[in-house]
This record gives structure tokens, C-alpha cells and sequence, in this order.
């Protein structure tokens, strides 16, 4: 995909279209992390949260509760 730097304020910028950020699984307000390799190839990553420990555990113990015979049936 091609895009074209264009100037926004005091700044240069890229527009990102609804397309793109829907692909990205982005949305305004997201954060990313930006690196630029060698040879100046620049490299752009969403920043996504990590769920706390007791929020993972406790997504498994529900699963477990509401799927006890299913999952003893597998075992």
C-alpha cells in the first residue's frame, strides 16, 4: 500500500484510513510502538495490554465450571 507524507500542523504525518486501522485492529487513541531498522525501514507495532493473572484464572475457572461435563466427558 502506498501512502504519501503529507504536513499536519508543524509536523509531517501519514494518514491512516478506516481500511487500514480496521486491518490493524486499531482505533483512535491506540498506542504503538515505532522502530526504524536498518537502511531506514520503519516498523510500526500496536501496543495491546496484557489481562492481569487473576483475570486469566478466573476466565479458566468459569470455563471449567461451565463445561465440567463436556470436559469430563474428553478426559
Amino acid at each position: 500500500m502506498i501512502k504519501t507524507i503529507t504536513k499536519i500542523g508543524n509536523s509531517q504525518g501519514i494518514m491512516l484510513d478506516a481500511a487500514l486501522m480496521e486491518l490493524a485492529h486499531l482505533k483512535v487513541g491506540d498506542q504503538v510502538n515505532l522502530t526504524v531498522h536498518e537502511g531506514g525501514a520503519i516498523y510500526l507495532a500496536p501496543i495491546r495490554s496484557q489481562p492481569a493473572p487473576g483475570e486469566v484464572t478466573e476466565v479458566i475457572r468459569k470455563t471449567v465450571r461451565d463445561y465440567r461435563k463436556t470436559l469430563s466427558h474428553l478426559a
